[in-house]
């Protein structure tokens, strides 16, 4: 009979969260300071942004809409929401990722070189895409797009072997189905 040795609190496994994207959009004050606040908190926790966008929204309250993409575990989410909460200058914060009215879209300028047989499969697919042509000349298209992340991606994966030149995002836009507002 084998007696086993009592397990070592060090030896103790966790289970490990994977990590999500989450999107979340957060009505602040319209002042001097406030991006660089929230920017600050990413920064001094070490959280990355993956996608920011930040606009007035109404002039007459002085407010703004930022829209911040980032990823982290189930955990990190949660204290990235509480500590956008807390500042101050903010109104409102929501995690549209958890939302199901939430609608999320992305717009793209992708630049694209091409002649012959590649510019014809250039247009082709930005015909299935909706994408539209901005500008052109005898060797390069601009196309707009717009949509969810991942379809701009794919766009642009399948840009990059017929001549995929540059790529410009604006990051996530979000906002709520039906008349509620944030």
């Amino acid at each position: 009979m084998s007696i086993e040795p009592p397990a070592s609190a060090y030896d103790m496994g966790h289970a490990v969260e994977a990590e999500a994207l989450a999107t979340f959009a957060v009505l602040v004050d319209n002042e001097p300071g406030v991006l660089h606040r929230v920017v600050g908190l990413f920064a001094a926790r070490g959280y990355n942004i993956e996608s920011l966008t930040v606009a007035e929204t109404d002039p007459s309250a002085h407010t703004s809409r930022i829209t911040i993409v980032t990823r982290g575990t189930p955990h990190v989410l949660a204290q990235i929401e509480a500590q956008l909460q807390k500042m101050v200058s903010t109104r409102h914060v929501q995690n549209v990722t958890k939302d199901p009215n939430g609608v999320e879209r992305e717009l793209a300028l992708i630049k694209v070189r091409g002649v012959g047989v590649e510019r014809v499969e250039a247009l082709r697919i930005a015909d299935i895409f909706r994408a539209r042509v901005i500008d052109t000349t005898i060797e390069s298209f601009i196309f707009e797009l717009t949509g969810a992340p991942s379809k701009i991606a794919k766009f642009v994966d399948l840009m990059r072997p017929l001549g995929l030149v540059e790529v410009s995002r604006t990051g996530v836009l979000s906002i709520d189905r039906g008349v509620e507002t944030l």
